[in-house]
């Protein structure tokens, strides 16, 4: 017998209960706002994984984890019990329990669950083990909640982020950081997803690469990341002059071997054979807040064809995501900036590996790091 169960069957039995219980339909729970038709693992997922097979499937999944972080703050804002919490019914389906929150210790409240396979729930449905390609655990994180209880400290981690392009100086990042690395020391890096959104994405950005120049290589699912920071705009206007500069000297008599390699900037790129981190970013172009995360790095290509006869081989590595962008058209931001379209039956989305201009300055560190500070893979 095929145990499947549809969201849309859920929806239904959800109804059935909310009106049983004599409880108004939230408009934040399961049954009324997220996917539709998406199916809970079963037996089949033995032989053809969701997970594996369908990066819809996972997308939808990481998208609904982050919406039980965001909707576990909620339950605690507003006093809800566990036969009224909302957050819950955004795993249970998925078949993963809650095992951890991540609370800031200056107002209390959640901005991070980590999310484990529930195996005594799925062995209740004859899934006897974890289906191919489905994360032991997943750290979610939530971005900015605009109500008095939090408000305070998230807007205070967005400011951060306008004025520094850096979230290191939160007390968040080191409780992220110690949270994701207990559980990639605990299953391994290969069995474990970190996910957030906005404020949330730029956690996970920021400890995902920190982690990776320690070696330690974690899934990385990244919604509608802020992009917009003074850092930028004045590194930007750097950058702009100091490339002018470049080719005014480029024009200037010069040694036959004067161009500069990576080593002589004092940097390397990774050896052959060390793994590349490439986080999946997903980007909405209406969205004001991530969308200069599709500018493509121009400096780069008007330098590349400038120099493309006289260009010596380079071990420089580019850095490198997968950029999902959603192809609707023109939104409205709050529609563009929510993360419930992610999960939606008619999202239309183009990938492409991204030279993404601010990507390559986020994780160039990465892949032209000193020869001594670079780490083994860890497994």
């Amino acid at each position: 017998m095929d145990n499947k169960i549809s969201a849309e069957e859920m929806k239904n039995e959800g109804e059935t209960t909310v009106k049983e219980s004599g409880i108004e339909s939230h408009p934040y729970a399961f049954h009324v706002s997220g996917p539709r038709n998406v199916p809970s693992p079963n037996w089949k997922d033995l032989i053809n994984s969701s997970w594996r097979k369908d990066a819809n499937y996972k997308r939808t999944v990481m998208a609904c984890f982050i919406q039980a972080v965001y909707l576990l703050e909620l339950d605690r804002q507003e006093n809800r019990t566990e036969q009224n919490a909302l957050a819950p019914k955004w795993w249970i389906p998925f078949r993963y329990k809650l095992v951890e929150t991540l609370k800031d210790e200056r107002d209390g409240s959640i901005f991070g669950a980590i999310l484990e396979w529930d195996r005594s729930a799925a062995l209740a449905d004859f899934v006897l083990i974890r289906p191919s390609g489905a994360p032991r655990a997943v750290l979610a994180l939530r971005g900015t909640i605009l109500k008095s209880q939090t408000m305070r400290r998230d807007i205070e981690d967005d400011l951060r982020f306008l004025a520094w392009e850096s979230l290191k100086g939160s007390v968040r990042f080191s409780g992220v950081l110690k949270a994701l690395k207990a559980i990639a020391d605990k299953y391994g890096s290969n069995n474990v997803c970190i996910a957030g959104h906005s404020l949330g994405a730029g956690f996970a950005l920021q400890v995902g690469k920190a982690l990776a120049k320690e070696g330690i290589y974690v899934e990385a699912h990244l919604f509608n990341p802020p992009s917009v920071s003074l850092a930028m705009s004045f590194r930007n206007i750097g950058e702009k002059a100091g490339f002018a500069w470049k080719r005014i000297k480029s024009m200037l008599p010069s040694k036959s071997d004067s161009q500069i390699s990576c080593e002589e900037r004092g940097a390397t790129s990774f050896p052959v054979g060390l793994k590349q981190w490439v986080p999946h970013l997903y980007i909405n172009n209406s969205d004001y807040i991530c969308c200069s995360y599709t500018y493509a790095d121009g400096a780069q290509n008007d330098k590349a064809a400038a120099n493309k006869e006289n260009a010596k081989p380079t071990n420089c590595s580019q850095a490198a995501a997968k950029l999902f962008l959603s192809s609707k058209g023109n939104q409205k931001f709050l529609e563009a900036h929510g993360l419930e379209q992610w999960w939606s039956d008619n999202l239309e989305l183009q990938m492409a590996i991204s030279n993404s201009k601010l990507i390559s300055q986020q994780l160039k560190s990465l892949y032209t790091m000193p020869a001594a500070q670079l780490t083994p893979v860890k497994r």
